[in-house]
């Protein structure tokens, strides 16, 4: 079992802008079934976890929606609504006991930390972050949210072009 941070970055180091928007991203050349893109590896994904932010972007976006059927644990202070259909489980909780329940309900598949992040650096300061995927993106936003607000040291396992993307698989260095 593998806990991966899998996000898109602008070139100069963020996932999204000030105001939350991945509309920057949409637009961009992808190729849906190319190199490391997001739906093989969405589907080794047994279980997610996402920021307050990263889940309110997503229900934005898909109209109240929830397109995943991976249980998700939504890290939160706040009340959100809740999608009809869908396992979302909110906490406050520290990510390690979250963890936990993810990698047990992942049923032997991966866990997927989706955003944002501050919260993969969550996860990559308890020990538990094993990889980031950064599929960088050919624009500049010159500030938003950062890729990864922590100092981590990783070690470059996979390079691939999909299309308009750069796109890096990295193995974090636990020390």
């Amino acid at each position: 079992m593998t806990t991966h941070f899998y996000t898109a970055s602008s070139l100069d180091g963020f996932i999204a802008t000030d105001d939350h928007s991945l509309d920057w991203l949409l637009s961009q050349d992808i190729d849906q079934d190319g190199p490391m893109a997001y739906q093989e590896f969405e589907r080794g994904m047994g279980a997610l976890a996402m920021g307050a932010s990263t889940y309110e972007w997503v229900m934005r976006h898909e109209q109240g929606t929830w397109g995943y059927a991976q249980p998700t644990w939504v890290f939160t202070h706040r009340d959100l609504d809740r999608p009809e259909q869908g396992d979302i489980r909110f906490t406050q909780g520290d990510v390690a006991a979250a963890h936990a329940e993810m990698v047990e309900a992942a049923g032997g598949k991966d866990v997927w930390v989706v955003g944002g992040g501050d919260l993969a650096g969550q996860f990559a300061d308890a020990g538990l972050l094993d990889e980031v995927w950064v599929q960088y993106a050919p624009v500049t936003l010159g500030s938003g949210a950062p890729l990864l607000p922590r100092a981590l040291t990783l070690e470059l396992m996979e390079v691939a072009r999909n299309r308009a993307f750069l796109c890096g698989r990295y193995r974090v260095v636990k020390n």
